[in-house]
């Protein structure tokens, strides 16, 4: 079942109302039982992998907690993070290497069909695996009392708006809120369904009518010339924007309804001034994940073993945050599949993030000696269509095929503008998705001056004219919208 789908709309409603017409004692088990119906509905096998990863989580959680000896915590420790990683690396990398290793047979003149060693990747394991590292984790250091009610800690990994594609929760938000009774509220009924329409504006009509020009164009890239490709990996950069930030608001729309307040992942992330400030708005909850859990620990860890001032001609600090970030970027690659395009691609967002973080001091000494503030507007301006060309330009290795197609894209889509751009099999959808994109960007930049508020809060813009627009919302939607069926981040 899919947020973008006619049957979640018969269910959402379904489950809201039979949720609060149920004493608070039945409710859990009710949101439990809705979860692994909706997981299943994809394909009910997957069922069994999520409870086996959620009763590993569940055990390891009241060992840890059930002992004060140090060894015994770590062993279990390690079986709550080993066991469901290694179900995780099995599903997502062993096709890949399996595959590598049937190229190099088939180079040697043995005989491999790649077509009988493909492995078929759960829904959002990526996601339910690392919300249950997060669990164990945080039992292991104290940061949380252990979850005794199975009921409870099940529904914490498997809670649907979560469950396919995030926000990543944490124990201390999401299972805290979980164990607390709600009631029925119609200004959470009505802040969950402008989040949810939002969303589903944002996937049905701009995500989804892009990317048929996208697939078009990423299918055979070197057919194009320069100006065709930069619109190819211009409507890529806003169609991963809104497919994802869409489902993000679907899920945390759907969950509001229901009193449950799910962390912001996306925060007008186009609109940032840095990488590092793009870093801090875009997939929040994922990069807060690897934050805590692997760049912090393992500069500490750096930190305590290496005394010496500098290190290679560079001062120990910036050592470590280049090894920590190194480290840490790497893993978000493969994080998000076993491929040499998503690793390349986390070695750039690394690359990136250490040259912004080496010329951040000459950068303020240079602008302090030409009297020139940095919070200028001229210079803000810079800096933010800047991060978008960087970004836009990391993104080509996020969607291309292969290292060939991604190396040719970035050396072509800014050269050969000579002629116009092609527009695809329907140059009005392609002018559509133009006007589509100049419109989102406009109502962020009113988000981001505070004028519209999609979210909880105030908005500047009258009650009329913001029911208008809700209205103008659900009408695009019927009239514009497509369906290329999953979510981009179902795969990952």
């Amino acid at each position: 079942m899919l947020f973008n789908t006619f049957k979640y709309y018969l269910f959402l409603p379904a489950i809201v109302l039979v949720y609060f017409l149920l004493p608070f004692r039945w409710r859990n088990a009710l949101m439990l039982s809705a979860s692994y119906f909706f997981y299943m509905s994809l394909k009910w096998e997957f069922g069994f992998l999520l409870l086996f990863i959620s009763l590993v989580t569940y055990i390891a959680g009241l060992m840890i907690n059930g002992t004060s000896i140090v060894k015994q915590r770590k062993i279990w420790l390690a079986a709550g993070v080993i066991i469901p990683l290694g179900v995780l690396g099995y599903f997502k990398y062993a096709g890949f290497f399996l595959g590598e290793t049937a190229s190099f047979l088939n180079s040697l003149g043995l005989d491999v069909r790649q077509s009988y060693l493909k492995i078929a990747l759960p829904v959002g394991i990526s996601f339910f695996t690392f919300q249950a590292l997060s669990y164990v984790i945080d039992v292991y250091k104290e940061k949380i009392k252990t979850e005794r009610s199975i009921v409870n800690l099940l529904l914490y990994v498997s809670f649907f708006p979560t469950l396919l594609s995030g926000p990543i929760e944490r124990a201390s938000n999401l299972l805290v809120q979980l164990k607390q009774e709600q009631h029925f509220s119609s200004d959470r009924l009505l802040e969950g369904a402008k989040l949810i329409l939002w969303g589903l504006f944002k996937k049905v009509v701009i995500a989804d009518r892009l990317a048929t020009f996208v697939d078009q164009i990423y299918a055979s890239p070197e057919v194009y010339g320069g100006s065709t490709l930069f619109l190819a990996a211009l409507f890529f950069t806003f169609q991963l924007y809104c497919d994802f930030s869409g489902y993000s608001d679907i899920a945390i729309g759907s969950a509001r309804i229901v009193g449950i307040r799910l962390v912001q992942n996306f925060n007008l992330p186009y609109l940032a001034s840095s990488i590092a400030d793009f870093w801090k708005r875009w997939h929040m909850s994922l990069t807060s994940w690897f934050r805590d859990y692997i760049f912090l620990p393992l500069s500490f860890a750096l930190s305590a073993r290496i005394s010496r001032e500098r290190i290679l001609f560079m001062k120990t600090d910036m050592f470590i945050y280049i090894i920590a970030s190194l480290v840490t970027w790497l893993l978000t690659g493969l994080w998000h599949g076993a491929g040499y395009t998503f690793m390349a691609w986390g070695l750039l967002q690394c690359i990136f993030l250490v040259f912004y973080r080496w010329q951040t001091k000459p950068a303020k000494r240079f602008y302090k000696s030409l009297g020139i503030s940095q919070k200028n507007k001229m210079i803000t301006l810079a800096g933010s269509l800047l991060t978008f060309i960087t970004v836009m330009v990391s993104w080509v290795f996020f969607r291309a095929e292969n290292m060939s197609d991604a190396g040719y894209i970035i050396a072509h889509m800014f050269a050969g503008w000579s002629r116009m751009p092609y527009l695809g099999s329907s140059a009005f959808d392609t002018a559509l998705g133009l006007a589509l994109i100049v419109f989102l960007f406009i109502i962020q930049v009113f988000q981001y001056h505070g004028i519209v508020s999609l979210n909880a809060g105030t908005s500047a813009v009258p009650r009329p004219l913001r029911w208008a627009g809700y209205a103008l919302l659900l009408v695009m939607i019927a009239m514009f919208g497509v369906s290329t069926g999953q979510f981009i981040y179902f795969q990952f």
